[in-house]
């Protein structure tokens, strides 16, 4: 399959609540595989499955981190089924981004650590501690599948510039609401499998 189409704000799908993955299969790791190609071609550090028109509680993740030896490597992978099990009381601010807003960037308040419960491509379950950006980035993805957006935490003057520089560039790329439709054959799925 390759990459995929990142969906643009107003697009429908990205305001849907992604489904639990029960079905931990081959096609579940193609999916993760495109989705980490399409994250990494697109230079974004997290994707979720709604930004490419899948209901299912995926998202991929990778970020730079430099080694005791000073190299730098990349850490990430796929993450299915995420739960937040607790967060600090203590937040961090900083600027986010998003795949589906193309070049906007603003300050959103995250809490400075988490721990998450989540399960691997295999079905196998886990728990993670993360701090400051890797939580940040594990946040904004989780959210994603909830149908939340970044903007739903900016401050109202922050957010009213985000969504009108979205009309812009909805208009600058040809998008309206008959584009954002589900289409024949898209990826658009409940609960269902992949195919």
């Amino acid at each position: 399959m390759g990459q995929l189409e990142i969906r643009i704000f107003g697009d429908p799908v990205l305001r849907q609540q992604a489904h639990e993955v029960e079905d931990f299969d081959g096609r579940l790791s193609t999916l993760a595989s495109d989705m980490l190609e399409t994250m990494r071609a697109a230079e974004g550090v997290g994707l979720a499955a709604n930004q490419v028109g899948v209901l299912k509680r995926l998202f991929t993740w990778e970020v730079p981190q430099e080694t005791e030896a000073g190299d730098i490597e990349r850490v990430g992978g796929a993450v299915v089924n995420p739960r937040l099990l607790d967060s600090s009381e203590e937040v961090e601010h900083g600027d986010e981004g998003c795949l589906s807003f193309p070049g906007l960037f603003y300050p959103v308040d995250r809490p400075l650590r988490v721990e998450v419960a989540y399960q691997d491509l295999s079905g196998d379950d886990h728990q993670v501690q993360l701090e400051g950006f890797f939580a940040r980035v594990w946040l904004h993805e989780m959210d994603h599948l909830n149908g939340i957006l970044f903007i739903d935490h900016l401050a109202k003057h922050d957010r009213q510039a985000a969504l009108k520089r979205m009309r812009e560039v909805r208009l600058e790329q040809g998008l309206d609401e008959s584009t954002t439709a589900a289409k024949p054959g898209s990826l658009l799925l409940g609960r269902g499998g992949l195919a």
